[in-house]
Parts: structure tokens; C-alpha cells; sequence
């Protein structure tokens, strides 16, 4: 495991925003890469939940994305969406809806690839949704530890790609 493990810091910065920052010890190129590729997706995403058994991306603006794991508990999780803003290696703007609460509208979703020293990278996840209570609800889903694991094993696929 890196020495990184779990390190992702998640925020607040208003009522309607998560952000969660993390830094990489692979280069940025490699760590959009396997953050945009599908059969790369189906490794990560689910972190240590489940698996990944839909990852398909259309990465161009007005393209669109969707992700389907099947939790260890047999139930199956989908979110999808579509890109808004995409510059390669450096930044992407997509929607986001979790099937499952349709209801609660598409929250938008921007990461910033950053070059840091010594071939490392900060991820910095911004999600921000229309109100307080969809941002709560968000937090209350335990996405956190979640979205811990998924990065951590981001990480060492990156560090794989390098090799």
C-alpha cells in the first residue's frame, strides 16, 4: 500500500459543496488516465464495496458516463452523467445522478489535475449540489470511506502505469 493510503481530506466550503483533495505519488497524466479509463474505472471506483461491472465513458464534451457496481451485500449501485468541461490531463466537468435518488437532481462535479513536485498529483474533487439537506444526505451515505478506498487504489494503478 502507499504511504498515502486514506489520505484524501474532505471539506465543506459551503452548504452546497464537498470537496475532496488528495495528492498522488504518479504523475499527473497517469493519474487522469486512470481516472478516465473504463477498464480502469472498473478496478477503482467501487473502492473495497463491490464490483465494478459497468464503466462506460464517453469522454468528450456532451459525452456521457456511467458507472454500475454490485455491492458485496448483492445490490447494485449506478450513477451517471455527462461532461461538461474537459481539458485533458488538467481538468474535468461532469454531472453526476445517482439512480437510486433521481429525484435529487444532477450535482455537478469538477477535478483539477495539479503537477506537484517530484512526479506527484492533487486531485481535487469539487461536488456541488443544489441544496444543504442533498449535500447532508450525501455525507450521511458513508461516501467518505468509500471514496477513500477508491483513491487509494487509484493511486497504485497510476504507479503501475509508471512502471
Amino acid at each position: 500500500m502507499p504511504a498515502t493510503t486514506g489520505s484524501a481530506i474532505l471539506t465543506l466550503p459551503s452548504d452546497t459543496e464537498i470537496l475532496m483533495v488528495r495528492e498522488f505519488d504518479a504523475p499527473r497524466e497517469l493519474v487522469f488516465k486512470a481516472y478516465t479509463t473504463p477498464e480502469l474505472v472498473k478496478r477503482w471506483w467501487a473502492g473495497k464495496r463491490g464490483n465494478v461491472t459497468i464503466a462506460d465513458i464517453d469522454l468528450r464534451v456532451g459525452g456521457r458516463w456511467r458507472y454500475v457496481m454490485v455491492a458485496d451485500a448483492g445490490f447494485e449501485v449506478a450513477f451517471h452523467g455527462e461532461y461538461q468541461e474537459i481539458v485533458p490531463n488538467e481538468k474535468l466537468v461532469n454531472t453526476e445522478i445517482f439512480e437510486g435518488a433521481p429525484e435529487a437532481g444532477a450535482a455537478v462535479v469538477t477535478c483539477t489535475f495539479e503537477d506537484l513536485d517530484g512526479g506527484r498529483t492533487k486531485l481535487s474533487m469539487l461536488t456541488s449540489v443544489d441544496t444543504k439537506e442533498i449535500r447532508d444526505m450525501i455525507i450521511g451515505t458513508g461516501m467518505e470511506s468509500g471514496a477513500q478506498e477508491g483513491l487509494d487504489i487509484l493511486e497504485q494503478i497510476a504507479i503501475e502505469l509508471a512502471a
